[in-house]
């Protein structure tokens, strides 16, 4: 894993950063353990995890930017990791996607894995969702100036689902998802940053929740058998949120009364500091120079909260971040399922750190 992405305290904004072209995407040595659990993802939930949508009423089809979308990720990835990728290419025509004059790319294949995809026959958001650990979205500007979710390759999401917010604009994802302080401190700037982004400009960001790996009794058919594929809960948080068909119809209650989906209480163990894991994504946006739709990119990594706590520094600031959550924030990450066992824990281990000489959590922030 990267940077550690907490702050020693929560200020609630668009958290934007110039980002790089020669890494603009990442690759790691858990690559092949990411595809082998979309592939899986894709044989039982891919219509649901992957779509594509025709134009709407006020808004364009995706199917060309989809279409852009594959063949830059393919240009890219073939030219910056060609140890792992290799493309053929078909002959130039007028137009075409191909990078400086050449053809543009109709098959790549990612040679560790020994798998091909073929551009010109296969379905592109299928493809360009396959060829990186990341999930996907294109985001698309419609006549009345709103960015709509057109398309997107959603295999890894946790906690939410590409087919519910499939073809809404970008308030409303966020919105509909209880997002904290979105209309009040977000939504206008947010807004006007995707109607300026060229393509020129490559955009990062960052967020980050606490997940529980809930244990399960051994009749938990369903968890043990979504932990067989998955066994650390990437794609789906099934011990948290239980079936993913039926997610939006099973409720459980925070303390505060208020209604979340959430698997019954009866089911869940008791939290442990080796149960809880810290979800990051590490999010890119870029405007496609043809098609001007949104690309959006989402990699998610989640690491044990037990190793993360002995690197220098950490224990300290993550358990300052949990702290300075205000109460709508704490809500929306969901702090009241973990909260008291992550802080009893982080403060024992800074507390090992300071008496040892080897606390950093005072080090400026790297973003």
């Amino acid at each position: 894993m990267g940077q550690l992405s907490v702050r020693p305290e929560t200020i609630v904004t668009m958290g934007l950063r110039q980002g790089e072209w020669h890494d603009w995407i990442q690759l790691d040595n858990r690559f092949e353990e990411y595809h082998r659990i979309k592939t899986h993802r894709l044989s039982i939930r891919g219509r649901h995890c992957v779509q594509t949508l025709l134009a709407g009423d006020h808004v364009a089809s995706a199917t060309e930017p989809a279409r852009e979308a594959v063949q830059e990720l393919a240009e890219y990835l073939s030219r910056r990791y060609p140890q792992v990728y290799e493309a053929k290419r078909a002959a130039t025509k007028p137009n075409d996607y191909g990078w400086y004059g050449e053809g543009q790319i109709r098959q790549i294949t990612i040679k560790p894995l020994n798998v091909t995809y073929d551009l010109e026959k296969e379905d592109p958001m299928t493809v360009a969702g396959m060829l990186v650990q990341d999930d996907l979205a294109l985001m698309i500007q419609g006549t009345d100036g709103k960015h709509y979710l057109q398309a997107g390759s959603i295999l890894l999401p946790g906690t939410w689902r590409l087919e519910d917010k499939i073809g809404m604009p970008l308030a409303s994802i966020h919105t509909s998802g209880d997002v904290p302080q979105y209309q009040e401190k977000l939504e206008l700037s947010m807004d006007r940053f995707f109607t300026k982004l060229t393509p020129e400009k490559l955009i990062l960001r960052n967020n980050y929740f606490l997940q529980v790996l809930y244990d399960c009794p051994s009749t938990d058919t369903e968890v043990h058998a979504a932990r067989k594929f998955d066994p650390h809960e990437l794609a789906w948080s099934t011990s948290s949120f239980g079936n993913e068909e039926t997610f939006a119809a099973s409720h459980d209650h925070s303390t505060d009364g208020t209604s979340i989906p959430f698997i019954p209480s009866s089911k869940r163990s008791e939290p442990t500091p080796e149960n809880l894991f810290f979800r990051t994504e590490r999010q890119s946006l870029r405007r496609l120079p043809r098609t001007r739709a949104i690309l959006f990119t989402i990699r998610t990594y989640l690491d044990p909260v037990t190793e993360l706590a002995g690197e220098p520094g950490v224990p300290g600031r993550m358990a300052s971040a949990v702290r300075s959550w205000p109460d709508d924030v704490a809500q929306y990450k969901g702090q009241y399922r973990y909260k008291d066992v992550l802080l009893m824990y982080l403060d024992g281990m800074h507390k090992q750190q300071v008496e040892e000489g080897r606390d950093q959590s005072s080090a400026k922030y790297p973003f």
